[in-house]
């Protein structure tokens, strides 16, 4: 397990996490938009983001650390609103993320105390040919962890999306091309229950 490893600019992470003691992140519907709203506030100015799902105690993402010696979008209002002179770390802007997110939950709720197990899990992926396979992998939770029968049914991955011509801040097209396209993409997800379960981007929480 990978807890401690750097996020590098220009590379490709598996990055999940859950609550504490297994402890629900998500109690009703409104919270998972409002992680996705946090989200997109505190860590996609600095990360790529091309797959994810959201279950009721963890996450999983996969994200690529954007190059900061290009422009990206959403990085100078990010540092503005922080008043910083250099560009931010991403770690530290996870940490932000999941502060701020664990502060509503708990007044929310009536909760106290951190919310995310600490420090988060994070996978370095080196390997192209591994990027169609860790995505169906998260697609896949739902129905792996028995909360719906198929995995297609389920409303908070990014399963759907990209295969959708709505907007969006999905690294939509480089995911299809990952595939060849949209058909492959399918047809390999339709493969999903003849998977062996047993591969590299198995992962179970301590």
């Amino acid at each position: 397990m990978q807890k401690h490893i750097p996020l590098e600019e220009g590379k490709f992470y598996h990055i999940y996490n859950r609550g504490i003691n297994g402890e629900d992140l998500f109690r009703e519907e409104r919270n998972y938009y409002y992680f996705l709203e946090q989200y997109a506030k505190y860590v996609a100015p600095v990360v790529d983001t091309y797959a994810y799902c959201l279950l009721r105690n963890h996450f999983h993402l996969l994200v690529k650390i954007k190059d900061f010696n290009y422009p990206n979008e959403g990085l100078a209002e990010l540092m503005q609103r922080q008043k910083w002179e250099q560009y931010p770390d991403a770690i530290k802007q996870f940490s932000h993320f999941f502060n701020s997110y664990a502060q509503s939950i708990n007044s929310a709720y009536n909760r106290t105390g951190g919310l995310f197990e600490s420090p988060f899990r994070r996978k370095i992926i080196e390997h192209e040919r591994y990027f169609s396979q860790l995505v169906t992998y998260i697609h896949s939770n739902p129905q792996k962890h028995g909360f719906v029968k198929d995995f297609r049914d389920y409303p908070y991955s990014s399963f759907w999306s990209h295969l959708s011509k709505k907007e969006t801040k999905l690294k939509r097209e480089n995911v299809i091309e990952w595939f060849g396209n949209e058909e492959q993409y399918l047809r390999i997800h339709n493969l999903i229950d003849f998977m062996d379960s047993e591969n590299e981007f198995v992962i179970e929480f301590d």
